[in-house]
């Protein structure tokens, strides 16, 4: 397979705006990493692990990391925007390309049922009188909006929410070891790094259940790879996206084992249950006048964020597919701010269904949904992966051009990012409360192959392989 390296002036135009600044890309890259997952999962994965949570993860999170590089080096070989789909086609064949752009859809709209269900959540804190859908609707009609006016503004919404995130989640840090240090507030008296074996030892309930609490971890770092997305609205590709990935690793270390490690030593693990953050829970404890108020709205910002990506997302994506011939071509219009428009309405209106759950089963609308949005994120993973290992037989045998950001280790750490997530996968089949998201999965795959017959005897041209264009950038 051959490419053509074009000026960048010369390069079929993707029609967006360039309009995300560093600070911007850089922000949503943390905030990517910093979702509802930590913030209200967590609490349920305590119960089910104790301390050897923090342990699942930094384990998860190293792995994470070897997917971002992956992705990195893909990036910088070729910047657009809907990029794990188009390195599928390029690498896998047009089918997995076609079937990464729609799952990844899915994967960003049931995430953004989960982040409505999880902000309706923390708004009853509030107001434990209005109906969990009500807020739901609210949320998703204001959301829409902004991301229909320009990527400018998605950007900047982005870059404050994610601000909010990172501020709280360091002061809590800061607050969290200042009782450790100087024993002050209620907590006090009970706080201590030994918190985090005395209960039962750092494995309370088994390696084991341990281990069955990494598909709820991986989902908190779903989200990480929107930087990808962005590449094809990022100002200066070749400069923001290797420094958003490279902080990958401080942030993980920061914000989520920094932080889980910190909360455990100030409360002991048995007084956390699923359904509460345990960043409420522990302000709680610790006693700060109206500190679970303020967590709660750091929390209601975190799943906002995350709903705000997802619309950004999926409409990208509806138009990548759309430019493929694997979407009808009315998503591949754009409006007058040069955004996606028509994408990101249908895509809010799937995400409606979000809003219909929180009426029927409000209960269990965030455990459905956040097990769909996983299965289909490793699969979105995995295509990173594979595409990586691909590409770097291709490097080697000289059919393709070096990127200026090579992952560590060549394909090595891919293989084994590879044999994690179908490790996760065969947890996820093993738990029966989880497994659901298989079928589903399972249901979606066939729906898919069904499409993909029809659009090739619509268009047999749809299933042949093109040849890339790469964009040169910097």
């Amino acid at each position: 397979m051959t490419s053509v390296q074009v000026d960048k002036d010369n390069t079929p135009e993707e029609g967006y705006e360039r309009g995300l600044g560093s600070r911007q890309v850089q922000m949503i890259a943390i905030g990517g990493a910093v979702g509802v997952g930590l913030f209200l999962g967590a609490g349920a994965n305590i119960a089910k692990a104790g301390p050897s949570l923090i342990l699942m993860y930094a384990l998860a999170g190293v792995i994470i990391f070897f997917i971002m590089r992956a992705l990195g080096e893909l990036l910088l070989y070729r910047p657009v925007s809907g990029s794990f789909a188009e390195y599928s086609r390029e690498f896998l064949g047009p089918f997995f390309g076609y079937f990464t752009g729609w799952t990844y859809w899915l994967m960003w709209v049931v995430t953004g049922m989960a982040e409505l269900t999880a902000a309706a959540i923390y708004v009853n804190f509030w107001f434990p009188s209005i109906p969990q859908w009500v807020t739901a609707l609210v949320f998703l009609v204001i959301l829409f909006g902004v991301n229909l006016i320009s990527v400018k503004l998605f950007g900047e919404l982005e870059f404050w929410f994610s601000m909010v995130k990172v501020t709280a989640l360091i002061g809590m840090i800061v607050i969290g070891l200042g009782v450790l240090t100087f024993g002050f507030s209620s907590a006090g008296d009970t706080a201590s790094v030994a918190n985090l074996w005395q209960f039962d030892g750092f494995f309370p309930k088994g390696i084991g259940s341990s281990l069955m609490t990494l598909q709820g971890v991986m989902f908190a770092y779903l989200a990480v790879e929107l930087v990808g997305v962005t590449a094809g609205e990022s100002e200066d590709p070749e400069k923001t996206l290797p420094k958003a990935i490279n902080t990958l690793p401080w942030r993980i270390a920061l914000f989520y084992v920094g932080a889980l490690t910190v909360i455990l030593c100030v409360v002991k693990w048995t007084e956390f249950a699923p359904g509460v953050s345990p960043f409420v829970e522990a302000f709680a404890k610790i006693g700060i006048p109206a500190g679970a108020g303020i967590v709660n709205f750091v929390v209601l910002t975190a799943a906002l964020s995350s709903c705000n990506s997802g619309m950004y997302s999926t409409g990208r994506m509806l138009r990548t597919l759309a430019d493929n011939g694997e979407a009808p071509k009315v998503f591949n219009k754009l409006s007058s701010t040069k955004t996606p428009a028509i994408g990101i309405t249908v895509s809010m209106l799937f995400m409606g269904i979000g809003v219909v759950l929180n009426y029927i089963v409000p209960e269990k609308a965030f455990g459905y949904v956040t097990s769909v949005a996983t299965a289909a994120g490793i699969w979105t993973w995995l295509m990173i992966l594979i595409s990586h290992v691909l590409y770097r037989r291709a490097v080697v045998a000289g059919r393709l051009p070096a990127s200026s950001f090579p992952a560590p280790g060549g394909a090595v750490c891919s293989y084994i990012a590879i044999a994690f997530l179908l490790f996760v996968t065969g947890l996820i089949a093993y738990d029966a409360d989880s497994r659901i998201c298989l079928y589903v999965m399972a249901g979606w795959a066939a729906a898919l192959a069904i499409g993909w017959a029809v659009l090739k005897s619509r268009n047999p041209q749809v299933a042949e392989r093109r040849e890339a264009a790469l964009e040169k950038v910097g």
